[in-house]
């Protein structure tokens, strides 16, 4: 065998190897030793099969035209069905690989000119004959000296360079693009949209036709100027949809940020409730120092005693409004806080121990819905106008909530949910809802009469 027999026989197993290779990295083929010997014998078996159809065949022009189905459909049939990937990656990926696949052709033609140029400064070039064989620009030599030649030289050029553009794709190209793929059905077809169009484009003039190499003027001015719009277009639309998910990201960070305090804030509650029971503990203590007190007649001594102890206990108890403990606390604090602002807050809870939310998201749900009503309270000049009413209740298994509290400013409303402009603010409207939602249950927003009514079953 001939070396330049071997060097194109290695050509064509590198025009199979590299496209495969890449495509399979792009879908995202983990390195094991089973994928790569089941990747190994896949690409055996598809070159004896390409040799078969070379063999019954013998007509190069048929063959080019079939490339696509006895080479890349293959490809694609493997990542669907052993790498379990989707379908529009997997084409994604062999379009992508495709366009690589013209840097080892750029180069391997380099080194066929540079080969041609030191020739022919060193007066005289090697025989041999080449033609086009129609494979996307493919050339194929017919010497049968045995001697390399420029033909030969290209098909060096173009297995060197496979194996250095498969290196460079799998250091800087691989892991991107197949998060850019991952991310979304949208960013992959608008990733995978210039390679398919390129695709389309390279068999259309060059393997189907020969309108690239007839000059056709049309065709020659459209690709670049479809490119260039191709590119523009993607930009555009990849900036609004990062936009998108990078404010999805940032929703669900604050919500997730809102569940953290909502767990704080119950961990406080909890901690109230523990001092509660050590006092109560202690209350022996207190009623040996009052019996001492009584023993020697200090009766002003035990009235400022029994003062200071009743307002210790009652800063430190939460008010008992269920048998629920968690809404317990929940309304304990808010009650307070009320207080403080001079909001007349009526409570009407009628909970079970058990209910179907966990404690933090019981304590979002109505922390939220609470500091909503009492900040919208807070807005309100006059003190007198200042109401917010809460009914909690359980029907069903399901939990029922109803508040309602006057406002000042008017709420504004998108889909049925408010919405607030300031920066930071409707965080937590979004984080009931999708408490709401995570349990199957239904929501409303309204006003009516003057009240601002929040109504949900979770």
């Amino acid at each position: 065998m001939t070396i330049r027999v071997v060097i194109e026989f290695s050509r064509y197993f590198v025009m199979l190897l590299f496209p495969a290779a890449v495509s399979v990295n792009f879908a995202g083929m983990a390195r094991t030793r089973k994928n790569i010997l089941v990747f190994g014998c896949f690409i055996v078996i598809v070159f004896i099969f390409q040799g078969i159809n070379a063999w019954l065949w013998k007509d190069i022009g048929l063959l080019t035209k079939i490339y696509p189905l006895i080479c890349h459909v293959p490809i694609v049939i493997f990542i669907v069905v052993y790498l379990k990937r989707s379908w529009l990656i997997a084409l994604t990926s062999i379009f992508l690989s495709f366009l690589c696949y013209q840097v080892p052709r750029w180069l391997g033609s380099f080194a066929d000119v540079v080969f041609k140029v030191i020739a022919m400064n060193l007066g005289g070039a090697s025989e041999g004959v080449s033609v086009n064989s129609g494979i996307a620009g493919e050339v194929i030599s017919i010497n049968h000296s045995g001697v390399l030649n420029s033909v030969s030289m290209d098909h060096l050029g173009l297995i060197a360079g496979a194996f250095l553009t498969f290196c460079l794709l799998q250091k800087f190209a691989v892991k991107p693009a197949r998060r850019l793929m991952d991310r979304s059905v949208k960013s992959c077809l608008l990733f995978g949209a210039l390679p398919f169009i390129y695709y389309v484009f390279d068999y259309g003039v060059v393997i189907y036709t020969d309108l690239m190499y007839s000059g056709n003027r049309a065709v020659i001015q459209f690709m670049p100027s479809f490119v260039s719009a191709c590119y523009v277009a993607f930009v555009l639309l990849y900036y609004s949809e990062t936009q998108k998910q990078a404010r999805i990201e940032r929703e669900r960070d604050m919500l997730d940020m809102q569940f953290r305090l909502a767990q704080t804030e119950f961990d406080s509650m909890q901690q109230i409730q523990q001092n509660a029971a050590v006092y109560r503990h202690d209350m022996r203590h207190h009623f040996a120092h009052l019996q001492g007190l009584i023993s020697k007649g200090r009766m002003e001594e035990i009235r400022e005693y029994l003062k200071t102890a009743q307002s210790d206990m009652d800063a430190i108890t939460p008010v008992r409004f269920c048998e629920n403990e968690t809404v317990n606390l929940i309304l304990s604090a808010f009650a307070a806080k009320a207080k403080a602002s001079e909001i007349q807050l009526t409570i009407d809870a009628k909970l079970p121990d058990s209910i179907p939310l966990s404690d933090t998201e019981l304590c979002s749900l109505l922390s939220n819905a609470l500091e909503n009503a009492i900040n919208a309270c807070e807005a309100i000049p006059d003190r007198n106008n200042r109401f917010v009413t809460l009914r909690v209740y359980s029907k069903n298994t399901k939990l029922c909530i109803d508040i309602r509290n006057s406002y000042q400013k008017e709420p504004v409303f998108d889909h049925g949910v408010p919405v607030s402009k300031e920066q930071g603010h409707g965080f937590g409207v979004k984080s009931m809802a999708r408490i709401v939602e995570k349990h199957r249950g239904v929501f409303q927003f309204s006003v009516e009469d003057g009240w601002f009514i929040f109504q949900a079953t979770a």
